[in-house]
C-alpha cells in the first residue's frame, strides 16, 4: 500500500500433544516446539514489527520448579531478538551442564522455555505507544497454578472505558485503561471466582488443599469463564490465553472480524492468524486448516482434549475485508485468487478512463503488495484485447492478409515495472519544505518505457490518506511524460474510521472525507456538516445500541465518481502536466471478489458492532471541534 497503514496483530499458539521424548526421537530435537514457534511468528512478521513476545508453559512440574517463561522485545527486529535471547539462554544452560544434553527430563526441568505449550505474538503499536509494557503476551501471576493467566491477542475494543469501569465496580484497581489489560483482568476475575468455587466443592468432598489442586485443574470450565468474561465486550478480537496448569484457549469475536485458524493432529494443536502460516510450517494441505468459528473458542485442556465451544451468539459474519485486500500474506490460495479478482473486476472502469485504448497504455503497480491484483487486471485486459482481435478477424475474414494477421497478433498488453520504492530513503529533515522534497523521492521510476501519447495505469491496494500519491508517486510518474496517469485502487474509497484493529482513527486523515467536505463547500451544502454534528452531539450519551451513524450524510449528496474526481484534483498539483484520474473499486465488486470477508464498515459505515457507530460519531465530533484525539 502506498500509504503506510498499521494494524494489530498476529498470534501463534502451539500445544504439543506427545511427551518431549517423542519429538526428540522423531524430529531429532527436544526444542521442536520452540523451532515451530519461531517459524510461525516469522511467517507472520507482516502483521507486526513493533514488538514480539513469546511465552511457554511446562506441564506437570514439581513445586518449586519454574514452569512459566516469557520474553518480549520492542527492538528493531523483535522476533529475531526474542529468539536470540531464548537461544542464548538455552546454549548457556547446555554449556554449563553438558551432561543433560540427551536427558529430556532434565532439559525440561532445568532449561527455561522448553515445554509443551507455547504462545507468541507480533504487534503494531497503533496507539503510538511502543514501550515494552505494551508488548504481548501479558501475564497475570499467582501462586495458585491455575490462576496464572497469559494473554495475547489481535484485537481492539471499542468500549475500553466501560470495561475499565466494570472492573472498578468489582473492587479492582487496574493499572491502566488499555484493552488488553482490562480484558485480561476481566477473565482473571471470573477465573478466580471459578477456582474458589471449585476449591469449596473439593473441600466439601473431603479433598485436602494439596489434593484439590489437580482436581480443580481438571474440572475448570474454560467456556463458562469466557462466557461470563465476554458478556460486555464490543470489538473485533482473536485472543489467546494460557493457564498456568496447562489449559489453553483461542476466542474469536461473534462477527468474525479478526481472523484465527487452527490445525490438529495426534502430535500438535496449532493456531495462527493466517492459514498459509500453518500450511507452510507444518506442511499440511489447505483443507486441513480450519477457521475458528465466530463467537466460539477453541479450548485445549491440559489432558489434550480439544473442543470448539460457543461463547457468544454469532452475529452476521463481517470478517475484515482488508485482511484479503492487503494485510494477510497473499500465499493463501483463496486470498491470491481474490486479489486477482479485485484486479479483474475493476478493468471496465479502467477502460472507460483510457477510452479503451489499450494499444497506448502501459499497466503497472505500486510495489509490492498490489502485484497480485495487477496480474488480475492484466489478465482481464488481455481478454479484452483478445476479444477485440477476434472481432476484427471475423469482420475482415474475407480481406485479411497474412501480413495484417501477423501485425494484429503481435499487439500485446504493455506492462512495465515503473514504480520502484527506495526502501533505504529516510526523511531525516523536519523542515517542511526540505522534507517534502525528500518525500517526493521515496519512489524511483523506470525511464524510457512511456511514450508521450501513452496512458499510464498504476494499481495500488488502497488509497487512505493520499499523502504518498500527492507528494511522491504522481510527481514521479509525471516525469515519464505520459498523456494521462490513472491511479487504480483495488479497494473502495475509505470513508470511515476503523475501530477494530486498523490504524484509521481520525476522519480528517481520510482523503475521501476531505474530498466530500470540499464538494460540500463548493456546492454551498456545508450546512450538512453542522447538521451532522448536531445529530452526533445529541446522542453523545446514548447507549451504544441506540447510536446511529449520521456521518453517512456527508457522502450522500455525491456519486462515488464525483468524490473520486475530486480526490484526483486534490492529489494533483499545478506542475503536473499529465491528466490525472483516480478509480476506486466498487463495494459490490469487492463483495464478489471476497465473498467470505464482507466486513466493509470503513467503506460503507455499516459497523458490525454497536460500538462502531459511537466511534464514528466521536471521530466526527473530534474533527468538528478541532480536537486532535483518537475516537476510541
Amino acid at each position: 500500500m502506498s500509504d503506510a497503514l498499521k494494524h494489530e496483530c498476529g498470534i501463534a499458539l502451539v500445544r504439543l500433544l506427545k511427551p518431549l521424548e517423542y519429538y526428540k526421537e522423531k524430529y531429532g530435537t527436544a526444542f521442536y516446539g520452540i523451532q515451530k514457534m519461531y517459524l510461525m511468528m516469522e511467517k507472520q512478521h507482516n502483521r507486526g514489527q513493533d514488538g514480539a513476545g513469546f511465552a511457554s508453559i511446562k506441564l506437570d512440574v514439581d513445586p518449586g520448579q519454574r514452569y512459566i517463561s516469557r520474553v518480549r522485545s520492542n527492538h528493531a527486529q523483535p522476533i529475531q531478538d526474542v529468539f536470540k535471547q531464548i537461544n542464548e539462554r538455552i546454549s548457556e544452560e547446555l554449556k554449563a551442564k553438558p551432561e543433560i544434553a540427551d536427558d529430556i527430563h532434565k532439559i525440561k526441568s532445568e532449561i527455561p522455555y522448553v515445554g509443551e505449550l507455547f504462545l507468541g505474538h507480533v504487534r503494531y503499536g497503533t496507539f503510538g505507544k511502543n514501550s515494552i509494557e505494551s508488548v504481548h503476551p501479558f501475564l497475570r501471576q499467582s501462586n495458585w497454578m491455575h490462576r496464572n493467566l497469559i494473554l495475547a491477542g489481535n484485537f481492539n475494543m471499542t468500549n475500553v472505558k466501560e470495561l475499565f469501569e466494570n472492573l472498578v465496580e468489582l473492587g479492582q484497581h487496574p493499572k491502566e485503561m488499555a484493552d488488553t489489560v482490562t480484558v485480561m483482568e476481566k477473565i482473571g476475575h471470573f477465573l478466580d471466582k471459578e477456582v474458589m468455587q471449585l476449591y469449596q466443592d473439593c473441600k466439601a468432598e473431603g479433598y485436602s488443599k494439596r489434593e484439590a489442586s489437580p482436581v480443580i485443574a481438571e474440572r475448570l470450565d474454560i467456556a463458562k469463564i469466557l462466557a461470563r468474561s465476554a458478556k460486555n465486550l464490543d470489538g473485533g478480537y482473536a485472543m489467546a490465553g494460557l493457564l498456568g496448569h496447562g489449559d489453553a484457549f483461542v476466542f474469536r469475536d461473534p462477527a468474525g472480524i479478526r481472523p484465527a485458524y487452527f490445525y490438529q493432529d495426534d502430535e500438535v494443536v496449532v493456531v495462527a492468524s493466517e492459514r498459509p502460516v500453518i500450511q507452510t510450517v507444518f506442511n499440511v494441505p489447505f483443507e486441513s486448516v480450519q477457521e475458528i468459528d465466530p463467537g466460539h473458542a477453541l479450548i485445549i485442556k491440559k489432558n489434550g482434549k480439544v473442543s470448539m465451544n460457543q461463547i457468544l451468539e454469532p452475529t452476521v459474519k463481517k470478517a475484515c475485508s482488508f485482511e484479503r485486500i492487503y494485510f494477510s500474506r497473499g500465499s493463501d490460495a483463496e486470498i491470491y485468487q481474490e486479489r486477482k479478482n479485485l484486479g479483474k473486476l475493476i478493468l471496465p472502469a479502467v477502460l472507460d478512463a483510457i477510452d479503451s485504448d489499450t494499444d497506448n497504455t502501459v499497466f503497472s503497480y505500486i510495489p509490492n503488495t498490489a502485484e497480485t491484483s495487477f496480474y488480475g487486471l492484466v489478465e482481464a485486459a488481455q481478454d479484452f484485447l483478445n476479444q477485440r482481435k477476434n472481432n476484427y478477424i471475423l469482420e475482415n475474414r474475407n480481406t485479411l492478409t497474412a501480413e495484417t494477421l501477423q501485425e494484429l497478433l503481435a499487439v500485446k498488453i504493455r506492462t512495465e515495472k515503473v514504480a520502484i520504492k527506495d526502501a533505504k530513503l529516510r526523511t531525516f529533515i523536519t523542515e517542511d519544505s526540505s522534507r517534502d522534497d525528500l518525500v517526493a523521492h521515496v519512489y524511483d521510476v523506470t525511464y524510457g518505457v512511456i511514450k508521450p501519447e501513452d496512458n499510464l495505469v498504476i494499481i495500488d491496494d488502497s488509497i487512505v490518506r493520499g499523502t504518498t500519491l500527492k507528494m511522491s508517486i504522481i510527481k514521479m510518474m509525471d516525469r515519464l511524460n505520459p498523456k494521462r496517469i490513472v491511479i487504480v485502487s483495488s479497494a473502495p474509497q475509505i470513508r470511515y474510521p476503523d475501530c477494530y484493529g486498523i490504524d484509521m482513527a481520525k476522519l480528517e486523515g481520510l482523503v475521501a472525507f476531505r474530498a466530500a467536505l470540499t464538494l460540500l463547500k463548493e456546492r454551498n451544502l456545508y450546512h450538512i456538516v453542522d447538521e451532522v454534528y448536531a445529530k452526533c452531539k445529541a446522542q453523545e450519551n446514548f447507549a451504544d445500541k441506540d447510536v446511529v451513524n449520521y456521518v453517512t450524510a456527508i457522502y450522500d449528496q455525491f456519486t462515488p465518481e464525483e468524490i473520486s474526481d475530486k480526490i484526483a484534483e486534490m492529489l494533483s498539483s499545478p506542475e503536473i502536466k499529465a491528466e490525472v484520474k483516480i478509480i476506486f473499486q466498487k463495494v459490490e465488486d469487492l463483495h464478489i471478489a471476497c465473498p467470505k470477508n464482507l466486513g466493509d464498515w470503513y467503506f460503507t459505515g455499516d459497523y458490525p458492532t454497536p460500538g462502531g457507530n459511537r466511534v464514528v460519531n466521536r471521530a466526527f465530533m473530534n474533527f468538528y471541534e478541532g480536537k486532535d484525539a483518537r475516537a476510541y
